[in-house]
């Protein structure tokens, strides 16, 4: 993994790179929220910040966007300050916060009208509205907007400028599936367009699916940096094994098969019960449960481990190493 001993997280694009973080630190009132976080963002990347609540995901954005100044370290995006607020940097980086306060009595329309109005270049209006799928609510008023609609718009004001960097934080919180698929091809035809995107987020397969690399943000120091492939490959060791069978079954035994840690069972009806094995060795688990008549097991299949266990892993070793260093 490309994973440093400080924490950094260079890649190994050979495009150059758009975002430079250098060993940044923040404190807030004597307290540190983010610590020596070094990582590097290459044109045409999608890049996730992963972690959990607390973890420092959204100060390093407001680092990165010029919102906060770092206590230590340097930030460089664009190869510009952005603390500096210059109106060039402003014009190429765009920013969906998680909630902002837009005008209630303009249109969705009218308000992708005002911030495409800020850019010499922007994108054409109704092809945004179309991309993010408020066509239909492009003359509905802003505060008629359901949570999802305004999250939408939100994102509609940070394309329409054509950013050279489009920095997103959540963006898919309390999205419906549908909507999530339109955010995810948003951004993927960003990237075709020759942008950058950075965004934080809690969702695992968003960040498997979406994402190029990701760095996991734990207690304010990166964790790990890599593809998300590289990242389940080397830090997973458990799998699923799931079947059906019928209830009433014994699963003691499959307890007690090698790798297994654990079995759960919940109803299915018409006296059947969904089985899921978790285990180290999956495709022994695999064959024992296909093998044996008893069990009578139908639609075996096999989960490898994800994201989900890679989160788990990072956050269970760094709790670890920080107990043992106090």
């Amino acid at each position: 993994m490309n994973v440093k001993k400080n924490g950094g997280c260079s890649g190994d694009s050979a495009a150059g790179a758009v975002v430079v973080i250098r060993e940044l630190s923040k404190d807030y009132d004597g307290k540190r929220a983010v610590s020596d976080v070094t990582l590097e963002i290459h044109r045409g990347e999608i890049f996730g910040l992963l972690g959990p609540n607390g973890a420092g995901k959204t100060t390093t954005l407001e680092c990165l966007t010029g919102l906060r100044r770092p206590t230590s370290g340097s930030v460089e995006v664009l190869g510009h300050d952005p603390a500096k607020g210059t109106e060039e940097l402003r014009r190429m980086v765009a920013v969906q916060p998680q909630e902002a306060n837009l005008f209630p009595q303009l249109t969705v329309r009218e308000t992708v009208e005002l911030w495409a109005s800020f850019y010499p270049s922007p994108d054409d209006i109704d092809g945004v509205l179309e991309r993010v799928g408020l066509t239909e609510s492009a003359f509905r008023r802003v505060k008629a907007l359901s949570g999802g609609q305004a999250r939408r718009l939100l994102l509609a004001v940070a394309v329409v400028g054509r950013p050279d960097v489009l920095v997103l934080d959540e963006p898919a919180a309390g999205l419906d599936p549908q909507a999530k698929e339109l955010l995810w091809a948003v951004v993927r035809q960003h990237r075709r367009n020759g942008g950058t995107v950075l965004l934080t987020t809690h969702d695992m397969n968003e960040a498997t699916e979406l994402c190029d690399r990701v760095a996991v943000l734990v207690g304010g120091r990166v964790a790990a940096c890599d593809t998300p492939a590289r990242l389940v490959s080397e830090l997973t060791t458990t799998s699923e094994v799931t079947f059906t069978t019928d209830s009433g079954t014994d699963l003691d035994e499959i307890r007690a098969v090698p790798g297994v840690t654990s079995v759960e069972a919940r109803p299915e009806g018409a006296g059947k019960v969904a089985v899921r094995v978790r285990t180290t060795e999956s495709d022994e688990t695999l064959r024992r449960i296909a093998a044996e008549p008893r069990w009578a097991a139908s639609e075996l299949a096999i989960t490898r481990g994800g994201m989900d266990e890679v989160f788990r892993t990072l956050a269970t070793k760094t709790t670890r190493a920080e107990e043992q260093s106090e």
